[in-house]
């Protein structure tokens, strides 16, 4: 397996500035991830930057869900439909460890928004237009049947539901899963480095970049054949700093979702459902957790830090009261959350919901490509669309061929278990493995779902650095996980094993609590960071276990 990791970071930047790149491109969201890894496997010489952590943006502040756009039909935009629909069904054969299916009930009440003749329409459409499996079709249930179901839900005017599938995602996991293939078949990838300026030719042709390191404060010159900004919400910024943002611009909308522990809120079954305003919502299992959301807000605040306010809160609480009349939930009960950032191509005139969820490539006079816009679902056919496009200017000013997309039938880091079907004969096979390692099930099981086929090198550290995991005072299963994503998946932080890693400020933050102190400790050994590094990194974790927890005013 390739190593992937910040011990080697400094080699990184020695690859990337030691020859011209093909493709260089900005921005390690799930965009940028998927165009590097279909760059990478067509033969291009592939390098990419991310100022943040990788996914730290709005690809691991999404509703984690791969899903296929239903609420687009209302807005004709069947040709989206069809394509993500198709697209979900791919991302889940090459990553079916981090990708599951969910059934989804969509109820519908006597004078709501919704009815029998329009659900059903709908769900028939869909199920048309994404190609969905038989097994995964939309089937119509009544007033009785929706109930048992789900029993929290409103029985007053019920007249009955849809019941579709859509596929949850661990989204941050999706994006360093396409990141680690990337890497794996040649790209050179560093995290915490910026881009801070342009270099160009003597026909103001963008000919390369300069970073500078996050971490040292050092800068480095790219040399590339093509940039490509792939920032999601800093794609004008971007676009700013090469003088190039004319036109098309984007439209930046806030969603916020809520986490309640299931002792408040025992939702069995996931649901979509129309708020009073007409917005759609998600309440969704996942453990013994429940998340809820999302609201969509123009967003005009500081980008790399978007948060969760009171007047966000009311609105998911309203949303789940009106649904789910006996749960009495508070802003007390609110164990967890987040804020992310849509960054779609402005519409005039359009509320933020109504803005199309479509992609754009938009091209400069200086070369600079920019992509826009788009879903997590489609990643994969985004990034197809944008190396085409490159591959086509190289066949015409290089006269150099080179491949149509592969990712296709490409599974992602973690997926070589013969896709979702193979998957549960190796889930199978792996549950006996952590038996006999003595690990309890439950705990095996997340393992297997977190790390697909990469699992084996979580068990085998298990096994080995049992030592090392009683003198860092760590349990030695999460010393395995941490010393498996610092090896191969590029944390440097505690906040990125914490957050996009593992999940766990969301979804479990006890856990992060009991294990920060002790994680750090041994991070700071393995990166030798200075004190005041360790000091900013603590308190930068304390800040994001307080804002996921209190809202702010």
């Amino acid at each position: 397996m390739t190593k992937f990791s910040n011990l080697n970071r400094a080699q990184t930047y020695q690859r990337l500035t030691e020859q011209e790149l093909d493709i260089f491109v900005i921005g390690g969201g799930i965009t940028g991830a998927g165009i590097a890894l279909d760059a990478v496997t067509r033969g291009l010489k592939t390098g990419l930057v991310e100022m943040q952590d990788f996914a730290a943006g709005t690809s691991s502040r999404s509703t984690k869900l791969i899903h296929g756009g239903l609420r687009y039909l209302e807005q004709k935009e069947f040709a989206m439909v069809s394509e993500v629909g198709k697209e979900r069904a791919i991302v889940y054969e090459n990553g079916p460890h981090v990708t599951k299916p969910e059934w989804m009930l969509l109820p519908f009440y006597k004078d709501g928004n919704l009815g029998p003749l329009k659900t059903n329409a709908g769900l028939r459409l869909y199920d048309f237009l994404a190609k969905v499996k038989k097994d995964e079709r939309r089937t119509m249930l009544s007033d009785k049947q929706a109930l048992e179901k789900e029993p929290l839900l409103k029985k007053e005017n019920l007249k009955g539901a849809g019941f579709y599938v859509e596929y949850k995602t661990d989204d941050a996991r999706l994006t360093i899963e396409v990141m680690k293939q990337a890497v794996k078949n040649g790209a050179m990838v560093n995290n915490y480095a910026k881009v801070v300026d342009f270099i160009y030719d003597r026909a103001k042709k963008i000919k390369g970049v300069v970073i500078e390191d996050q971490i040292t404060g050092q800068q480095f010159q790219v040399m590339a054949k093509k940039i490509i900004n792939a920032t999601g919400p800093w794609v004008d910024h971007i676009r700013d700093l090469d003088g190039s943002k004319q036109g098309k611009t984007l439209h930046l909308t806030k969603g916020v979702h809520l986490v309640f522990d299931q002792s408040v809120f025992p939702l069995r079954q996931a649901v979509y459902f129309d708020h009073v305003d007409g917005r759609m919502i998600f309440a969704i299992p996942r453990g013994e957790k429940n998340y809820v959301g999302t609201t969509d807000t123009t967003y005009q605040s500081e980008i790399a830090h978007p948060v969760v306010t009171h007047e966000d809160c009311d609105y998911i609480i309203d949303a789940i009261k009106q649904m789910f009349p006996t749960v009495q939930v508070t802003l007390d009960d609110v164990e967890s959350s987040w804020a992310g950032i849509r960054p779609l191509i402005a519409e005039e005139g359009k509320d933020p919901s109504e803005v199309s969820r479509k992609d754009e490539i938009m091209e400069a006079d200086s070369g600079l490509l920019s992509i826009a816009g788009g879903k997590l679902t489609g990643y994969r056919k985004m990034a197809e669309q944008v190396i085409d496009q490159v591959v086509k200017q190289f066949k015409r000013d290089y006269h150099i061929l080179y491949s149509e997309s592969v990712t296709k039938d490409l599974p992602i880091s973690g997926g070589d278990v013969g896709g979702s079907k193979g998957f549960e004969t190796f889930k199978q096979e792996q549950m006996e493995l952590a038996n006999q390692l003595g690990i309890e099930e439950e705990t095996a099981l997340r393992c297997v779902d977190r790390y697909g086929s990469n699992v084996q090198v979580v068990w085998d550290y298990y096994e080995t650095l049992h030592n090392q995991a009683l003198e860092a005072g760590i349990d030695r299963l999460v010393f395995a996980e941490l010393r498996y994503a610092i090896d191969y998946e590029c944390v440097y932080q505690p906040v990125d094993f914490f957050i996009r890693r593992t999940s766990a400020l969301f979804f479990d933050i006890e856990w992060v609590k009991r294990y920060k102190d002790a994680v750090a400790n041994y991070m700071d050994q393995v990166f030798k960071w200075s004190k005041e590094q360790k000091k900013f990194y603590l308190r930068e974790l304390e800040e994001v276990i307080d804002e996921a927890v209190h809202p702010v005013e």
